[in-house]
């Protein structure tokens, strides 16, 4: 049980549920910036705020969110169901609707290029990379997994 005389950090810090969703998330980010170090050889920044990329954080923060709760609360209840719900609807958003989402706007990218080389626009190119492919969700989930078991184990 958590005192109320504790401070909001200290009562996060005591939350295993918090903390396995959070360090699924940041498990599954700094996963992505190391791969991309060692696949361009250079740091982008932009690897650890933005969006797209192997694994998936949001599928890693939604799976290790669902199976901490579950850990936490009994897989046999409701409000495990309500997490595993969200980190499916989560998931599914992350590689389908998001990721069509990017092919549109690589397709309205080259639609505005054409036009102007022809007719001399200065268009801003829309962000194409919104959304992951099957293989960085899964990726991103079994982050989730693995995280929010150790963190129970450990925490």
């Amino acid at each position: 049980m958590v005192d109320g005389s504790d401070s909001f950090f200290i009562q996060i810090g005591k939350n295993r549920v918090f903390m396995a969703a959070f360090f699924s998330w940041l498990t599954a980010q700094t996963l992505k910036v190391t791969l991309g170090v060692l696949r361009e050889r250079r740091f982008n920044f932009k690897w650890f705020v933005g969006s797209g990329g192997m694994p998936s954080s949001h599928a890693a923060l939604a799976m290790g969110l669902a199976v901490a709760t579950g850990l936490s609360e009994g897989f046999h209840t409701g409000l495990f169901t309500l997490a595993f719900v969200f980190a499916m609807i989560t998931m599914f958003d992350a590689q389908g609707v998001r990721r069509q989402s990017g092919r549109q706007a690589e397709v309205l990218n080259q639609i505005v290029e054409d036009l102007y080389t022809q007719k001399g626009l200065h268009p801003d190119r829309l962000k194409a990379l919104f959304g992951h492919t099957p293989i960085e969700v899964l990726a991103g989930g079994a982050v989730g997994i693995v995280v929010a078991m150790a963190c129970f184990r450990w925490l």
